[in-house]
């Protein structure tokens, strides 16, 4: 029988070589998809109450995945969206091998560990809750343990950030202190951005029509949750969306 120690010390260094291997490409699968939608797990908002309360990151998230997402984001704040970081690592046993994104409000290195720890590809950085110095070191961790870095971006004030190096940037028409939602944010900063740059447009997306329009100004990503988690079966709502984009 082999020490029991040599077995331990093995199985850690097993789980230690999974969490350094490259994750799937968060950037990659937006380029190489014809819809390019991040499906949101999320179950509350501060705002708006209880979205599904009910809803199981062992089975949503494997729904968008079965329906056509090219990714998926999870919430992982406790206090205001009742979400969880185990709720990525639920979604991987699942089944979930496209990336995910592990969407909190960053202000600290542990958080990023925390993200490449329970399986996440890529982490969101909020321009405005960090400065660009904060934004650099967060990013620059991040990309050390082979996270993907979406930048969250709200005005024209806060484009200076693209400098710190995000692999994809994202405008989200949603004003985190008030919560008004317009989907023209997105169009106002499309052309205000680096041609190179690969666009996000978050929140406050309802209608397929409003996807081909910000497509034809350039985003390829689409991060939607609350349309989806209200319906009864979030999974057969994103089919349904998709088939009429």
């Amino acid at each position: 029988m082999a020490d029991i120690l040599e077995q331990i010390v093995a199985t850690k260094r097993q789980k230690m070589a999974l969490l350094r291997s490259k994750k799937p490409s968060l950037r990659e699968a937006l380029l190489s998809s014809p819809t390019g939608i991040i499906a949101e797990f999320k179950r509350r908002s501060p705002s708006r109450g209880w979205i599904k309360e009910e809803g199981r990151a062992d089975t949503i998230p494997l729904a968008y995945q079965q329906n056509g997402a090219a990714a998926v984001s999870i919430l992982t704040d406790r206090q205001y969206f009742a979400g969880h970081p185990r709720f990525i690592i639920e979604a991987r046993q699942s089944g979930v091998d496209i990336p995910i994104l592990f969407k909190n409000f960053v202000v600290d290195e542990l958080q990023v560990y925390e993200a490449a720890l329970c399986g996440a590809s890529a982490v969101l950085l909020i321009a405005a809750c960090l400065t660009k110095s904060e934004c650099q070191r967060l990013t620059t961790l991040a990309h050390e343990l082979g996270l993907e870095v979406l930048l969250e971006m709200h005005d024209e004030h806060e484009l200076e950030y693209i400098e710190t190096g995000p692999d994809l940037c994202g405008i989200n028409n949603r004003h985190l202190g008030s919560f008004t939602t317009s989907v023209e944010t997105s169009f106002r900063l499309a052309e205000k951005l680096p041609n190179d740059a690969l666009l996000v447009s978050e929140s406050g997306i309802s209608n397929p029509q409003t996807v081909r329009q910000l497509r034809s100004v350039g985003y390829r990503g689409f991060l939607i949750g609350e349309h989806f988690m209200r319906a009864p079966q979030p999974g057969l709502a994103l089919k349904e969306f998709i088939a009429q984009i």
